[in-house]
Order: structure tokens, then C-alpha cells, then sequence
């Protein structure tokens, strides 16, 4: 009788966080220990709406309901959301015919909206309004004829759902690396668009290489980069020359995120981590630092960066001191369809989407 070896995985033992006297020991801070936390940070008026969407229509319905891609970029969003019957899918022949399906918050092409269509499933789009109008401009300076340069990273699904507006007028420039590899038809009927969660200096640069090449080229009717993309770039610009460390609270694939630790680095601060949750940080990140910028993606709720900040407390940051460079008030009407069947069902509270302090 021969017999088979059974791999049997060892169990995960939690790492043993050193306390705060062995961090100290380790690496001695000099000076008090301080917090410079960022504001505006966090949930964005397009990032609330959607989220409600989900949760307005698995009240309204029950589960499951299917949401095409992440509803938006956050892992303890999607966690939640699931929690409650949410399904997320990635392609709309996933999700069974006749059922209901959002769109995300980054927004679908046309081929994605008739795919479903095709499916006879109900759908709810929950596209942000600021990605919307970057549709429509796409749309717009196709019918015109021009040519497009779409300013974004290939893949990310707010750029395939911009792309897929007018492939056959659109070219996607990755960033500045791409600038000599764009061709046009006509030099004098070149416009540039962007995906809304950029870094606003990265994008400004590769508009800058692209206008060298053709001098005449447009600018959109307005900026694409999104209100809050911008305003979480310029608080931890002003937070990064007197931080010794600055944590990002985001997922890997949020784009601001992303984009605000490199703008931590860029703009001074000695180092910069991107973590989904307070459990992730590393104790031995405070080694020999005195100030911690604390900021957040506008996908992430507010309690994941509250929970960053009781952890810092334990480490002797308790001092807080809020950085605010502008005030955001901006909402967002939910989504038609979720607004009629709230009518329907004799909720008249207009349901507006936007940033909820602690949610």
C-alpha cells in the first residue's frame, strides 16, 4: 500500500507588535510627537452617491443585487457592500438575465450599457457626474471630427469607459513617456481629455510635452481632474515638507491614492506608505519620527483613517492638528432610477449623495 503526503498549511501566527517604549529605544525621536492630518480627505460627493446607490437599491429590492466592476475603488467598501447582498461582477454576461446591475462609479462604455441591453437586465448607473461630463466631451469633439488624447492609464476602467466613447478618435496617453508616440490626422484638430483621479502635476506635464508637439492643440471646456482629486493633492502638498512620514489610507487600486503618495515623496516628506487599514502599519515606520501626515483617497470612509489615528494615539501622536486648504459642499443627486423607485415608495427626501463626516 503506498501512501500520499498531505500538505497541512501552518496556521498564521499574528505578528507581535512592538510596544511603544521598544520603537523608541530602537530610534529617538526628537521633539514632540505630532499628527498633521489632511482635510479635505477622504469620501468624495461622486464616491457617497454611488455607495448610497448600492445601499438604496438592496433596500429597495433586496439582494442579491450585481454591481458591474467595484463600486468604487476601496476594499472595505466592497467588503461591506458585499455583506449585505451585493454581488460584484466584472463582466455584465456574469450577472443572470433580467436581473438588476449598477454601473460603478468610474463609469461603462456604450458596447458595456448595450451588452446589457442585450441581457434584459435592469440597470442603475452610478457614474460619477464629473466622469459623465468627460464623456460627453469625448463624445463631443468626436462628432466634430477631432482627435483625442486621452491622458490616463490604460486599463484603469474610467479610461476604457471614456476610450470606448470613441475609439476610432481616441488615442490614450499614458503620461509623458507616451508624448513622442501620438500621431494625428490633422495638428490643428488635436484636444486633450484626462482620467479624473490623476496626478494634477503629472497630467499639467504631459499637457505641457503634448503642446510642444502640437502647439495649437485644446484644452477641455473645464478641468477634468476632479475637484476632489485636486484639493486631496494640494492638502498633503502643503502637509509633506514637515513630515517625517506621511500614511495614505487607500487601496492599491485607487488611482488618487496611489497618486497621493507620490505626491507625499515628491513634495518632502521623508516617507510615504499606503496602507488599506490600521493594522497594516508598520511600528517601526515611527523610528525616529517626530511629525505623521495622515490623508485618505476619496474612496475611503472616514472611520478606516479614525482608526489610523487611535493606533498613532497608542504611540504617543495624539496631537492632532488639522490642515485644511479648502472646504468641500459639493453634492451629488443619487442616481434616476434609485430616485424614482424612492418616489414610489413615498420617500421624498430627494436623496442627495455626498461626503458624510464618519461614515
Amino acid at each position: 500500500m503506498t501512501s500520499t503526503a498531505v500538505s497541512v498549511p501552518m496556521p498564521t501566527v499574528p505578528r507581535r507588535r512592538r510596544s511603544p517604549q521598544e520603537v523608541a529605544a530602537a530610534a529617538p525621536v526628537n521633539g514632540p510627537r505630532r499628527v498633521l492630518l489632511a482635510a479635505p480627505r477622504g469620501y468624495c460627493a461622486g464616491v457617497d452617491r454611488a455607495v448610497i446607490a448600492v445601499e438604496k437599491a438592496l433596500e429597495a429590492y433586496g439582494p442579491p443585487v450585481y454591481v458591474r466592476k467595484q463600486i468604487v475603488h476601496n476594499l472595505h467598501v466592497v467588503q461591506t457592500l458585499e455583506e449585505k447582498g451585493a454581488i460584484f461582477v466584472d463582466e455584465t454576461d456574469e450577472v443572470p438575465e433580467g436581473s438588476l446591475l449598477i454601473f460603478s462609479a468610474h463609469g461603462v462604455s456604450p458596447a458595456v450599457v448595450q451588452s446589457a441591453a442585450d441581457r434584459q437586465l435592469r440597470t442603475i448607473d452610478a457614474t460619477c457626474p464629473l466622469v459623465t461630463k468627460v464623456h460627453k466631451e469625448a463624445v463631443r469633439f468626436a462628432r466634430d471630427d477631432f482627435d483625442i488624447l486621452l491622458i490616463g492609464h490604460a486599463g484603469h476602467e474610467e479610461v476604457e469607459g471614456t476610450y470606448g466613447e470613441a475609439p476610432e478618435h481616441t488615442q490614450i496617453v499614458n503620461g509623458p513617456e507616451d508624448v513622442d508616440k501620438v500621431t494625428v490626422r490633422d495638428p490643428d484638430k488635436v484636444i486633450w481629455l484626462s482620467q479624473t483621479t490623476l496626478s494634477v502635476d503629472e497630467a499639467m506635464h504631459t499637457v505641457e510635452l503634448l503642446r510642444k508637439r502640437f502647439p495649437t492643440l485644446q484644452d477641455p471646456p473645464s478641468d477634468d481632474i476632479c475637484y476632489a482629486t485636486s484639493n486631496r493633492q494640494t492638502a498633503i502638498k502643503k502637509i509633506a515638507p514637515e513630515a517625517d512620514l506621511v500614511l495614505v489610507v487607500g487601496s492599491a487600486n485607487s488611482s488618487n491614492s496611489v497618486r497621493l503618495v507620490e505626491v507625499a515623496l515628491e513634495y518632502g516628506a521623508k516617507a510615504s506608505y499606503r496602507i488599506d487599514f490600521a493594522n497594516e502599519v508598520d511600528e517601526s515606520w515611527f523610528e525616529g519620527v517626530s511629525t505623521v501626515g495622515v490623508t485618505s483617497g476619496a474612496s475611503v470612509p472616514e472611520t478606516l483613517v479614525q482608526e489610523v489615528l487611535n493606533l498613532l494615539a497608542q504611540y504617543g501622536y495624539g496631537d492632532v492638528e488639522e490642515v485644511v486648504t479648502a472646504q468641500e459642499d459639493i453634492m451629488f443627486s443619487l442616481p434616476k432610477e434609485i430616485r424614482a423607485t424612492l418616489k414610489a415608495m413615498g420617500d421624498t427626501s430627494r436623496g442627495l449623495g455626498g461626503r458624510r463626516a464618519g461614515a
